[in-house]
């Protein structure tokens, strides 16, 4: 979870740095950036906000009925750091993220790590019972992992 809230919490900040918003604005303004894929909630928006604010790379104005939003030199700076990275044009990676987590490809591969994770733990439970079997789990986890590396995906 922190990780995705990573990332909108970068997406806020480019919000941000365009024009000042309230939290209903940024809501649809990340829906709409991602063509309808991603759908903020408050569950999500809010706490990256507060923790926007906590980091001091935001600050708010409530002066009206609506809080509203705006960037500060810290956010500017992540931003900076951000672009430096050369990971590519955000909105485009934004879009084409939530594009990829609707696919029939990232269902299918969800379905299969919930399945694998489902098996792992219970070859985890029979292992509390039987401890002498604990060292071919180990040994089947590393073959695995060591499979992940060496694979191009």
């Amino acid at each position: 979870m922190k990780r995705r809230r990573g990332f909108v919490q970068v997406a806020i900040l480019h919000l941000l740095e365009e024009a000042p918003m309230h939290g209903y604005q940024i809501m649809k303004e990340l829906e709409f950036r991602s063509s309808g894929h991603y759908s903020a909630s408050a569950g999500t928006v809010y706490p990256a906000l507060q923790e926007l604010l906590e980091q001091e790379m935001i600050e708010l104005e409530s002066s009206s009925d609506k809080k509203t939003y705006f960037i500060h030199e810290k956010g500017k700076s992540r931003l900076k750091e951000f672009a430096n990275r050369k990971e590519g044009e955000f909105w485009g990676n934004w879009e084409a993220r939530w594009s990829w987590q609707n696919s029939e490809e990232a269902i299918r591969l969800k379905e299969t790590i919930d399945l694998w994770e489902h098996e792992l733990r219970k070859a985890i439970k029979q292992t509390r019972s039987t401890p002498e079997n604990s060292p071919r789990l180990i040994a089947f986890m590393k073959v695995i992992t060591e499979r992940l590396q060496q694979e191009n995906y």
